[in-house]
């Protein structure tokens, strides 16, 4: 467990992202959301966009058929990207946070993230609707998901309380959050600051990294694993995976969890075997040597 940014909240270390539950029918979502509670990972990651909003009519038709209690785990979903375009605007947040309670059948967000930026974002405007939210007790606690550091800060200024996380793609096949923290001051492409340092500015802001899509290279290529192009990487995750006793997705979770950062981990496999092998990443500790050489395998150099 870990504290989520400046809150009081603990949380569990490793997220279930529920993007893919609107694929599952009503037994195999109960299933999926038990064996993640039974293997200690309360923290359930949605969005308004996740299957139209099937996901989380699934979860929620789920948890009730389980006979969960809503204080048993903790809710985030986000808003902001429509058909063609991202809209930040107070009245979409206000109506997107009501459509969003009502598909999960809660009163209340642990957490509402803002999802990929808005250029026309008027911070006045998001501010008002965090604020009206607020006082109106459906969203406890606010955050971004893929900004940057000014991006962050820009916000920020006209928030009344500190954003509590930021939601970044990362994996050891997708590595610009640490690139150029390794490259300072060299002449090639990993020194290239890409995000405006966010890894470090939400270090120093108390703002908690999630990262989204552990095991991806990116949207166009997908997963590294098995991919042929990705070979070392492969390699070097079934030796750790041996010598450890677990599977290859719980060391590549494991790496995530290893950076000081404290960066929460969001997993989005339906599989519930899948999912109860992920778990067992909090049992382990990667080495400096290790964590180095799962990243340099991926193909990134060191200066």
């Amino acid at each position: 467990m870990q504290k989520l940014g400046k809150t009081g909240l603990e949380v569990s270390r490793i997220a279930l992202g529920c993007m893919r539950m609107a694929s599952l029918e009503a037994s195999a979502a109960q299933v999926v959301v038990k064996t993640a509670l039974e293997n200690g990972i309360t923290f359930f990651d949605h969005a308004d966009i996740y299957g139209g909003g099937e996901s989380e009519l699934r979860f929620a038709a789920a948890v009730n058929e389980l006979g969960i209690r809503r204080e048993e785990y903790i809710l985030q979903s986000k808003c902001g990207i429509r058909k063609g375009y991202f809209d930040f605007s107070k009245e979409h947040i206000l109506t997107s946070v009501d459509e969003i309670l009502k598909r999960l059948g809660t009163d209340y967000l642990d957490v509402l993230a803002l999802h990929r930026p808005d250029a026309l974002m008027e911070p006045e405007e998001v501010a008002e609707a965090f604020s009206q939210l607020k006082q109106a007790g459906k969203v406890r606690h606010f955050g971004v998901s893929n900004q940057n550091s000014y991006q962050m800060e820009l916000l920020q200024s006209y928030l009344d309380e500190p954003l509590v996380v930021n939601q970044l793609q990362f994996s050891p096949a997708h590595t610009p959050l640490i690139d150029m923290g390794l490259h300072v001051n060299m002449k090639e492409d990993g020194a290239t600051v890409r995000d405006g340092g966010v890894l470090d500015y939400c270090r120093l802001k108390g703002v908690t990294v999630q990262a989204w899509s552990p095991f991806l290279i990116d949207l166009q290529r997908g997963i590294f694993v098995d991919h042929p192009d990705y070979a070392n990487l492969n390699q070097t995750i079934e030796r750790l995976a041996a010598q450890y006793h677990v599977s290859r997705e719980a060391i590549v979770v494991a790496w995530i969890l290893r950076h000081p950062a404290k960066i929460q981990t969001i997993v989005g496999s339906m599989n519930p075997d899948r999912l109860a092998n992920i778990a067992a990443a909090e049992q382990v500790t990667l080495t400096r040597p290790e964590w180095y050489d799962i990243y340099t395998s991926a193909g990134n150099s060191l200066p």
